[in-house]
C-alpha cells in the first residue's frame, strides 16, 4: 500500500506542525501537503493524542511530490475523530480505505463503498438484540455489507433505513429483507417512489427497469419499498444506543432524510450531504437543500457520514452549503443582469473556475454535473430552462448514472 502523510504534533515552540509518514492512509486534515512536510493544521477539539486529516484528492494530488510515485490506488479513507459511546474514545490513527468497515464509535461503523460497482456508502449500528444498517446500496452492495456485518456480529440485521428513493440507496432491500430485515424510509421515499418507479406501481417502466438493463444484480432482485415510514423522525433506543432518523426538508430529494446519534455526535447523511463531486440536483431543490443543510448543522455533528466520499467532520456540511450558496450568487447575480439562459449556459465554464478557485468549495465541482446544476438554479430562480440544443438536465443525469455504476439513470 501506498505511503500517505499525515499531521502530528507540534513543535514545543509554536512552529508549524511536522507531518509524520505512516505506511497506510488515515484519518487527518483537510489541508494540502507539501512537499517539505510542514503543515499548517486545523486544529481540532483534543480528546487524545493531537491528530489531523486528510482527503483522497489531497493524497492523490500530493503523493507525487511527497514520494515520487507514478501513480496511487484511489481507494483511501480520511478525515474525522474517532467518538465512543457514551464517552468519546482517545484520538487514535485508523485505517479508512475504501470497501472495508470503518469502526466510527463502539457498535458503529460507517462503510465508504466503491461508487461505480455497490453503490451508495452505508452505515450500521449493533444495538444489543438487532443491527440497524444506513443505505442498502445495489443489490451487490448488500450482500458485500452483510457479509462484512456478519463477520463482525452474529445479531440480525433486522431494519435497513434508507436515506432517500435513489437505486444506488435503496434497490439493495430486497437483499437486506430477505434476511429478516424491515425496510424504513421518510414518507417521502414512497411518494418519490410512486413518481419514479412507475414499473412497481402498475405503469410504464420506470427507474427500476432502466437500470436492470445495466446492472445485472438490479435485474435478479426486485425493488422493495420501504414499509415502516415516519413523516417528521423516528426513533431507536435500547438505553445503550440511540439513533434518531430525521426528516429536515427538502435537499438532494423530496424525502431526505439523516441518522443522528446524539450520544456520538455522529451523522449520516445519505446524499443530502457527499464529500465530492457528486451532487446530482435534479430531484431536488437546491435553495430549500440550502435550508436543510443548515437545520443539519444545528446538530452540532462532530463526525459527518457522507453517502459518497469519505467522511469528515461538520466542515463538510458547511461546505457543501457554501458550495449551493456560491452557486446561486453567481446565477443569481447573471438573472439580476438580465442575462439571457444561452448567455448563462455559456458561461458555466466560467462559474465553475470561479467556484473552484474558493477554498472548501472546489471539490464539489465537476465538468460534468455544473452544467445541469446551473440550469436547475435558473429553472428554480426564473422558470427557464437553456435552449434545447443547449439542455444540460438530460446529459446531468447521465453523468450522474454513470458515476454511480449505470449506463441508464437510476
Amino acid at each position: 500500500m501506498a505511503i500517505v502523510a499525515i499531521g502530528a504534533r507540534p513543535k514545543s515552540n509554536g512552529a508549524p506542525l511536522q507531518a509524520m509518514i505512516y505506511s497506510r492512509p488515515i484519518i487527518g486534515c483537510d489541508e494540502p501537503v507539501s512537499a517539505n512536510r510542514n503543515l499548517i493544521l486545523k486544529p481540532i477539539e483534543q480528546k487524545g493524542p493531537n491528530m489531523s486529516s486528510i482527503s483522497r484528492r489531497h493524497i492523490l494530488k500530493s503523493s507525487g511530490a511527497l514520494l515520487g510515485l507514478a501513480a496511487l490506488h484511489p481507494e483511501f479513507g480520511h478525515v474525522a475523530e474517532v467518538v465512543g459511546a457514551p464517552n468519546n474514545m482517545p484520538l487514535r490513527p485508523l485505517v479508512a480505505e475504501v470497501g472495508k468497515p470503518d469502526l466510527v464509535a463502539t457498535d458503529v461503523y460507517f462503510h465508504e463503498t466503491n461508487l461505480a460497482t455497490n453503490g451508495s456508502n452505508n452505515g450500521w449500528v449493533i444495538f444489543d438484540d438487532y443491527v440497524l444498517v444506513i443505505d442498502a446500496s445495489y443489490p451487490a452492495g448488500a450482500q458485500d455489507i452483510l457479509g462484512k456485518i456478519r463477520a463482525i456480529t452474529d445479531k440480525p440485521v433486522r431494519f435497513a433505513f434508507d436515506t432517500h428513493h435513489h437505486g444506488d440507496h435503496a434497490y439493495g432491500n430486497q437483499v437486506l429483507v430477505e434476511g429478516g430485515a424491515t425496510a424504513v424510509g421518510h414518507t417521502g421515499v414512497i411518494e418519490e417512489m410512486k413518481r419514479y418507479e412507475t414499473g412497481y406501481y402498475g405503469g410504464q417502466p420506470g427507474r427500476w427497469e432502466q437500470t436492470a438493463n445495466s446492472r445485472k444484480d438490479v435485474k435478479a432482485s426486485r425493488l422493495k419499498p420501504p414499509s415502516v415510514l415516519f413523516p417528521q423522525e423516528l426513533i431507536f433506543d435500547d438505553g445503550k444506543h440511540r439513533v434518531e432518523l430525521h426528516h429536515f426538508g427538502i435537499a438532494h430529494t423530496h424525502g431526505d432524510a439523516f441518522a443522528w446519534l446524539p450520544n456520538e455526535r455522529i451523522l449520516f447523511t445519505g446524499d443530502a450531504c457527499v464529500a465530492g463531486p457528486y451532487n446530482f440536483v435534479g430531484d431536488g431543490n437546491v435553495e430549500q437543500w440550502i435550508t436543510t443543510l443548515e437545520a443539519a448543522r444545528k446538530l452540532g455533528a462532530r463526525v459527518v457520514c457522507p453517502g459518497h466520499g469519505p467522511r469528515g467532520d461538520g466542515d463538510v456540511l458547511k461546505n457543501q452549503q457554501d458550495f449551493f450558496k456560491q452557486l446561486r450568487d453567481k446565477v443569481g447575480a447573471m438573472v439580476n443582469a438580465k442575462k439571457s439562459p444561452q448567455q448563462i449556459h455559456d458561461s458555466v465554464e466560467a462559474i465553475g473556475a470561479e467556484l473552484s478557485s474558493s477554498s472548501g468549495v472546489a471539490r464539489y465541482v465537476s465538468k460534468g454535473s455544473l452544467p445541469g446544476q446551473v440550469e436547475k438554479v435558473l429553472v428554480e430562480m426564473t422558470g427557464q430552462k437553456f435552449p434545447e440544443q443547449q439542455k444540460a438536465s438530460g446529459s446531468a443525469r447521465l453523468w450522474h448514472a454513470h458515476h454511480h455504476g449505470l449506463d441508464h439513470p437510476g
